[in-house]
């Protein structure tokens, strides 16, 4: 019994495996499907890289996405529908442009406060040494001493 268990198993797994293979295939063999697909992997980040997206990534979590986009493709649903799906599943990290909403604004204006606070330490540093680098007048004693010295009488305290 045991044995015939197995035997089953493993019929279903061979045969499985055309099966899956065939469920992306219309978007190969279709070429405004197979644009569209490049298009939409070119909008979702891989989330494995962080710095390609899913069109350029060769890691395996970018591959299981693209096989994700041709079964929607395959099954009729929008671009829009298709990236709802996305950012449903995996937020809106997925996207490789993400939207400007509460929760990714300090996400597009974080370059923009660094650059403004690296500027403002800047001007401080540079102000600071310009003001500790001018000298203050000499008192009218401290000018008198400084003759003395310099005409040589000596100790000219």
């Amino acid at each position: 019994m045991r044995s015939f268990l197995i035997a089953c198993a493993m019929a279903v797994a061979v045969l499985a495996v055309p099966v899956a293979a065939n469920e992306a295939a219309p978007t190969l063999n279709d070429p405004v499907a197979a644009k569209r697909e490049v298009e939409l992997a070119k909008q979702l980040r891989c989330l494995v890289c962080q710095n390609e997206t899913i069109a350029d990534s060769r890691a395996g979590l970018a591959q299981d996405l693209r096989e994700k986009l041709r079964e929607q493709i395959a099954a009729g649903k929008s671009d829009a529908e298709i990236i709802a799906f996305m950012t449903d599943r995996y937020g809106d990290f997925v996207l490789y442009r993400p939207p400007l909403k509460a929760t990714t604004a300090l996400l597009w204006t974080g370059p923009f406060l660094l650059l403004a606070i690296g500027l403002l330490i800047g001007w401080r540093v540079v102000r600071a040494r310009a003001t500790a680098a001018r000298p203050e007048p000499l008192s009218a004693a401290d000018r008198e001493r400084a003759e003395r010295l310099l005409r040589g009488e000596g100790d000219a305290r």
